[in-house]
């Protein structure tokens, strides 16, 4: 490792001890003054505690990056289809709560962003999911109310005078159980369905993977233990889900879209509205038919 360490500074110590001031103070900035010397200007690859605290805001930025798009996928599969099924409306709302409390609490304690800037992508998203499933199960004039009652909520919690900071971590105790039992509805829908439905695997894998590299961030930057418990449940329950999206996934149309169609056990299928009117209609007029030749024969 020193002889990897010696090749690397007579490389790169022309470069990393001139580089461009903003480039500098950035980095300073991300790592502190005395990891940038140890990493960056003297090249001390073998600083354990730098090197971990450097790989440390290295995930959280890519979290913070992947997080801008995570939810992209699951919007346009949602839009696509036209349908909610297989996403749970309550569950993406108990997390949007539970984010949305979290988001508050890091940044009123002036954490790192990267150790939580997710937070903020994420509520954004998950806000137009929830509109979306609103819209696509028939309740979508209920979707205005709910994003005016959500802004309420974020102004209520930003107010220090309103929630003090005794209050916000009694919250985040809160919103740490409520946002791993967020994964509850959906791991229920799914298996009551029989399919994922809607939900999309892309999402699913990314949290898992987030919720895992959390904990280790958590634990490089964020001496706080209620972030830390939360990120470790949340990370178990996107374990099942990430183990029922490998299961299901060749499963077919779930229940609900299948319980009215014909099936080998002899189920009868239930007509179209617009078939079954039709049909009905040309009942009525063979039937109007048939009343009406005994009067014409009569006739004759």
């Amino acid at each position: 490792m020193e002889s990897l360490e010696q090749t690397l500074r007579s490389i790169l110590s022309p470069i990393t001890q001139n580089l461009p001031a903003p480039i500098q103070d950035a980095a300073t900035q991300l790592l502190g003054d005395s990891c940038y010397r140890s990493l960056v200007h003297n090249l001390t690859i073998t600083d354990s505690v730098c090197m971990k605290l450097a790989v440390s805001k290295a995930l959280g930025i890519a979290i913070v990056g992947a997080s801008s798009v995570v939810k992209v996928p699951q919007i346009i599969k949602l839009i696509n289809s036209g349908s909610a099924e297989g996403v749970s409306f309550i569950g993406y709302l108990l997390e949007t709560a539970s984010f949305m409390i979290s988001l508050v609490y890091n940044v009123r304690n002036k954490f790192p962003f990267s150790s939580f800037g997710e937070t903020a992508f994420i509520v954004i998203q998950n806000i137009a999911i929830l509109f979306l499933v609103l819209e696509y199960s028939g309740r979508g004039q209920m979707g205005t109310a709910m994003i005016a009652g959500l802004a309420g909520v974020g102004f209520l919690l930003f107010n220090s005078n309103i929630v003090n900071m005794e209050l916000l971590q009694y919250l985040q105790a809160g919103a740490g159980a409520v946002g791993a039992l967020s994964k509850l509805p959906q791991i229920i829908a799914i298996f009551r369905e029989g399919g994922t439905g809607q939900l999309s695997a892309f999402t699913v894998f990314s949290y898992l993977f987030g919720s895992m590299s959390r904990i280790f961030t958590t634990l490089q930057e964020v001496p706080d233990k209620l972030i830390l418990y939360s990120f470790i449940a949340g990370f178990a329950l996107n374990v099942v889900l990430a183990l029922q999206m490998v299961l299901y996934w060749n499963a077919p149309a779930s229940k609900s879209t299948t319980e009215h169609k014909l099936t080998p056990a002899g189920k009868r299928e239930v007509k179209a509205p617009i078939e079954s009117a039709a049909e009905t209609v040309k009942a009525q007029a063979t039937g109007s038919e048939k009343k009406s030749s005994p009067s014409t024969r009569r006739r004759g």
